[in-house]
């Protein structure tokens, strides 16, 4: 019975209380808003300008005048989080967008079709899914060179493949259920079918998956700047920040330690938000709540 029909949906007052009520989507939110306000920022405003070089504040620690210290270049280190925060969330953000705009389709499609046609996706699947992001990126730059575009397509491409795997296993669960039978005998085809039946329905499965391809997304960016493959100088970069500390370790420590609590706060609140998500959509936390 309880495959008969969908469950009734919350009211928004619920949902909200529900999802104040988790401690991890709260603490998640709380450092994902952060970083988003910081890169919001840093679009009007940061504390210097990164773009000019001032060798007399080199390598100056933290202090009042420089809450996050200087680089070897006399950069602001906090202006240069700050730009990179904005660099890591747009990569990351049409990284996404591209899996999951691709992505989702093909799963529905092969979930609805089936047969010959379902087999034929999910072994693409396969092949792309056997290719990294960061092989992709090394054959994309081989010929295209290093840039953030080319990043954002080898994370895209490594995406696709992901969101396809997850709305395709949502949506064949979703198949069987007697209500999209029961369209089907109103004379609703797969199309109609998947847009007002399938979607709906595995659209939390969808946003959870998103931020968690988020939180890679930005770990896979710094990957790539860090080896030379993402956002290239002088745009500043967490990734690129940190290949350029590697070897100042011992002389300025807080090259390294700011952008990588950076990438870590980040990642960590994606990832807090991905399963307070998955815990308010949950059914079964919803029948003890």
């Amino acid at each position: 019975m309880s495959d008969a029909m969908p469950q009734k949906p919350e009211t928004l007052a619920e949902l909200i209380g529900r999802a104040l009520a988790n401690r991890s989507f709260v603490i998640g939110l709380a450092i994902t808003l952060l970083i988003a306000a910081m890169a919001l920022v840093s679009f009007f405003w940061t504390p210097y300008d990164v773009t000019r070089l001032i060798v007399a504040d080199r390598m100056q620690p933290p202090s009042w005048k420089h809450w996050f210290g200087t680089d070897h270049f006399g950069r602001d280190v906090l202006s240069m989080i700050m730009i990179g925060a904005r660099n890591s969330i747009a990569v990351a953000f049409v990284a996404v967008g591209i899996g999951m705009g691709v992505g989702v389709p093909l799963g529905c499609w092969a979930a609805a079709r089936g047969g010959w046609i379902d087999e034929m996706l999910m072994r693409f699947n396969d092949l792309v899914f056997a290719f990294p992001a960061l092989l992709s990126a090394v054959m994309i730059t081989a010929v295209f060179g290093p840039s953030a575009i080319n990043a954002i397509i080898a994370i895209g491409i490594f995406n696709v493949p992901v969101f396809a795997r997850v709305a395709r296993a949502g949506a064949l669960s979703i198949w069987p259920r007697e209500y999209i039978l029961a369209a089907r005998a109103a004379g609703k085809g797969p199309s109609r079918i998947t847009l007002e039946h399938v979607l709906p329905n595995i659209a939390n499965l969808l946003l959870v998956q998103g931020t968690i391809q988020f939180a890679l997304g930005i770990l896979a960016e710094a990957g790539l700047s860090y080896v030379g493959l993402g956002t290239q100088p002088p745009m500043a970069s967490w990734g690129r920040m940190l290949f350029d500390a590697q070897t100042l370790m011992m002389v300025a420590p807080w090259l390294a330690l700011f952008p990588g609590c950076a990438i870590l706060l980040a990642v960590l609140g994606l990832n807090l938000l991905g399963d307070g998500i998955a815990d308010i959509f949950d059914p079964r936390t919803r029948r003890r709540a």
